[in-house]
């Protein structure tokens, strides 16, 4: 395994920009107010797939031969990253089957149908789907374009991270949802070489929070995966990780786990304060912050805010709940 590196992040950056807009910067002023610091949300949730995920995916669809291309490709995903795959496939003119669990909900199945995409339901979890786009490399040739254990899908990943030293050169602290964490390396290689001082937070939920239990490990481990409002953080690390459980363990400086209560209060802040529907992930950054379970220090934080792809039945219980 080779370290992933700025330059690696900085070409990410260049082969996707034709492809994928830059991001906005938003303060929160409610949030900022509350807290006594600037407060500002990076809104990954303004893609047209609905989250960050089309980075990763695009820097490594791009990156193909044109002989992969010719065969098509695969991916295993809780549904963001299915989507980010389907969405280049179409754009680049290639074949795309996206292996997901009998667990995705139902708003990120139909938009993976509407995107033309082939969808095979596997199983009960990550795993299961995991194991069948792997399947189809073998007996199809069909190239797997992973979720996060892969170079240039956190090269990809890591270009937010560019964006926000540019956008707000003086950051103290990070707050970043993780799961997989290709998201949480690749923002983290940028900042921590920019400048070591900015403190990184990771969250997720409690439910089925497997690089969590796996850094208590000290090894990739393998958990039973729960029902959760965070669906899109739900899945395995891999027992055969390559490189985000070590840039994890090299790069956090604070883990934080919300209780499925704060993170329906993190969605319906959201909607109620800032008018933007969130997925339950993409909440966990904003109730971290509002549960005060994450202690705002310095004067400039961030909050990444991942995604929107959520069941509107699921948006309007947490706003009926918690507003």
């Amino acid at each position: 395994m080779q370290a992933i590196t700025l330059a690696d992040i900085y070409d990410a950056r260049k082969r996707i920009r034709p492809f994928v807009m830059e991001t906005p910067l938003m303060k929160s002023e409610k949030l900022s107010v509350a807290h006594d610091a600037s407060i500002y949300l990076k809104l990954e949730n303004l893609h047209e797939t609905g989250s960050f995920k089309i980075r990763g995916a695009t820097n490594k669809m791009l990156a193909l031969t044109d002989e992969e291309k010719s065969r098509g490709v695969t991916t295993f995903s809780t549904g963001n990253h299915g989507l980010a795959v389907a969405y280049m496939a179409v754009k680049l003119g290639i074949k795309a089957v996206i292996c997901i669990s009998n667990r995705v909900p139902a708003a990120k199945v139909n938009q993976l149908t509407r995107l033309g995409a082939e969808v095979k339901k596997i199983g009960d979890n990550q795993d299961d789907a995991e194991a069948y786009a792997y399947e189809l490399e073998k007996k199809e040739g069909l190239t797997v374009i992973p979720p996060f254990d892969d170079a240039e899908i956190i090269s990809g990943q890591g270009t937010i991270g560019i964006e926000l030293i540019e956008q707000l050169p003086r950051i103290d602290m990070a707050i970043i949802p993780v799961s997989g964490g290709g998201l949480f390396s690749g923002i983290s290689v940028v900042l921590k070489q920019y400048n070591p001082s900015i403190k990184v937070v990771g969250v997720s939920m409690e439910k089925s929070a497997v690089m969590y239990e796996s850094l208590l490990a000290k090894k990739p481990v393998i958990l039973k995966e729960e029902d959760t409002l965070a669906d899109s953080l739900l899945g395995g690390i891999g027992l055969e990780n390559l490189y985000t459980f070590h840039m994890v363990q090299d790069y956090m400086d604070e883990y934080i786990l919300l209780t499925e209560e704060e993170i329906g209060r993190g969605m319906a802040y959201m909607l109620d304060k800032h008018q933007f529907v969130v997925e339950g992930a993409a909440a966990t950054s904003i109730a971290a912050i509002v549960s005060g379970k994450v202690q705002v220090e310095g004067k400039n934080v961030v909050s990444i805010i991942t995604g929107k792809n959520v069941d509107t039945s699921v948006i309007l219980n947490a706003c009926e709940k918690y507003i």
